[in-house]
């Protein structure tokens, strides 16, 4: 791909349910050279309550949060033609495989807009954060990095970004950490040149499905309390080594080889499945190829110093391969270890609460129809009184609701007076909630506030109990605005 866009968001909640209000992002060549840029905000959707905490660390006044140039449904808009207009390109961000990609998910969903437009094809997505501590695997010197609480090895962007040298006053908005992260992995491109292409080649499923049947023996890396390790595996038997349950589909297994396969190979189900539960490190590993995992070579995870010992190293290349063989080539066993996956997964969700799902909450449990997401840009592009006409075109009623909603927040004088009133009221059942919801409610911002409040207190942060004010205040005016709802 000749094409990454770089890119970081602020938003007003850290759930599914918080709304992006600022992006961020660098366009650069495959060198990493800046040729392009975007830096926008947007304001927050009518009838959602921001989280205190979120605005605090993201400078977020009232005013930005309700006064911007963009409304929400406009600055989705400007969002999703820049996404258009970049492609093809590798979207990369930090840890936004854990968070940004999900708010995309999420806000896209909520806005009748394509949600997977950063990682479908002809784009792809990585990692900026796998990438990273794969480099610091294969050379600790590729990064400075300062210490968690714990002692471990700081990944965290604003912490690498000090350790670096970088300027970090404009810390927590979104152009500056895309553009930190950009530093950042120029810094890891130039000490990587050899490996640089094999780290991107895991943006996209089809390059994990490729490595994993090409390569017998290899490391991946997972973080076990805050620290990398490697672990030396092998992949299972090539039509056997993914996940069977529907919403799992993504996962791939691979086998530890410092654990002796041979007295696993002709265990039943029930028997395979005790030693797994109860195995110290884990047997069996799943990796995620929707996540872009990075691999590396099998040297990686045989050269590493292991606090205990290297265990792999023990048992000499000969023994490994010969586990490996074992492992890849018992079809039985192999299929042993997606059954029992399986049946976990299957009595977990068993186990799940019988209750309807909100409509903002089942993006993952159905795909949206084919013939809904082909009508997003005829009704993206037509007036408001003719969204209103179109809304019973869509096949699926979480968009028909989803466009609703959106004509409530920008376009509220053209609702007949009783969808008027059913969606405010909707709203007001669900922020003035006194239970725990999944979203933020006004009980539960005004908690999150007497908190943030005592912390400020007793630092004596004047600047911050004023900003905190500010906050109180505007919660307080929705409140009123859907108390009569």
């Amino acid at each position: 791909m000749d094409k990454i866009v770089i890119y970081d968001y602020e938003t007003t909640n850290s759930t599914s349910w918080g709304s992006i209000i600022e992006v961020g992002a660098v366009v650069v060549d495959k060198n990493l050279k800046e040729i392009g840029k975007l830096n926008i905000r947007g304001r927050m959707p009518e009838g959602e309550i921001p989280s205190a905490k979120a605005l605090l660390v993201n400078s977020t006044s009232i005013d930005l949060l309700t006064k911007g140039n963009y409304s929400h449904y406009d600055f989705l808009g400007a969002l999703e033609n820049f996404f258009v207009k970049a492609g093809p390109c590798i979207f990369i961000g930090w840890n936004n495989t854990g968070f940004d990609r999900f708010m995309t998910h999420h806000n896209f969903f909520r806005a009748n807009r394509y949600p997977y437009i950063t990682h479908s094809s002809p784009n792809s997505e990585h990692d900026g954060l796998h990438i990273a501590r794969a480099a610091q695997l294969l050379n600790p010197e590729t990064l400075k990095t300062g210490l968690t609480e714990k002692g471990n090895p700081s990944f965290a962007l604003e912490s690498l970004a000090t350790a670096q040298g970088f300027d970090t006053t404009q810390q927590h908005t979104g152009f500056h950490d895309a553009y930190t992260s950009c530093k950042i992995l120029r810094i890891v491109k130039s000490k990587h040149e050899k490996n640089w292409e094999k780290f991107l080649i895991t943006a996209t499923k089809a390059g994990c499905e490729t490595h994993l049947k090409k390569e017998e023996i290899f490391t991946i890396n997972e973080i076990i309390q805050g620290r990398d390790f490697p672990y030396l595996v092998c992949n299972m038997h090539p039509n056997h080594n993914s996940h069977l349950f529907h919403k799992k589909s993504n996962d791939r297994f691979v086998y530890d080889l410092r654990n002796d396969p041979e007295p696993l190979l002709n265990l039943s189900v029930n028997d395979l499945k005790s030693i797994l539960d109860k195995a110290k490190p884990k047997i069996i590993r799943v990796c995620k190829i929707n996540k872009a995992p990075v691999f590396l070579d099998k040297q990686c995870a045989l050269e590493f110093k292991y606090p205990k010992g290297n265990p792999y190293t023990k048992l000499g290349l000969e023994v490994i391969q010969k586990r490996a063989k074992m492992v890849r080539g018992n079809q039985k066993f192999c299929q042993n270890i997606q059954t029992i996956y399986r049946e976990i997964e299957e009595e977990k969700e068993q186990t799940k609460t019988q209750e309807d799902l909100l409509p903002e909450d089942s993006l993952y449990e159905k795909f949206i129809p084919n013939k809904d997401t082909a009508l997003f840009k005829t009704w993206h592009s037509s007036s408001w009184e003719d969204k209103l006409r179109m809304l019973d075109k869509f096949e699926d009623k979480r968009c028909s609701w989803f466009g609703q909603k959106i004509i409530y927040q920008e376009a509220p004088q053209i609702l007949p007076p009783d969808l008027y009133k059913n969606i405010k009221s909707e709203i007001a059942r669900r922020i003035l909630s006194k239970n725990k919801e999944k979203w933020q409610t006004i009980g539960m911002a005004y908690n999150e506030i007497d908190t943030l409040r005592n912390q400020a207190d007793n630092r004596d942060d004047q600047v911050e109990l004023e900003k905190l004010d500010e906050i109180n205040e505007f919660i307080i005016s929705i409140e009123k605005k859907y108390e009569i709802a």
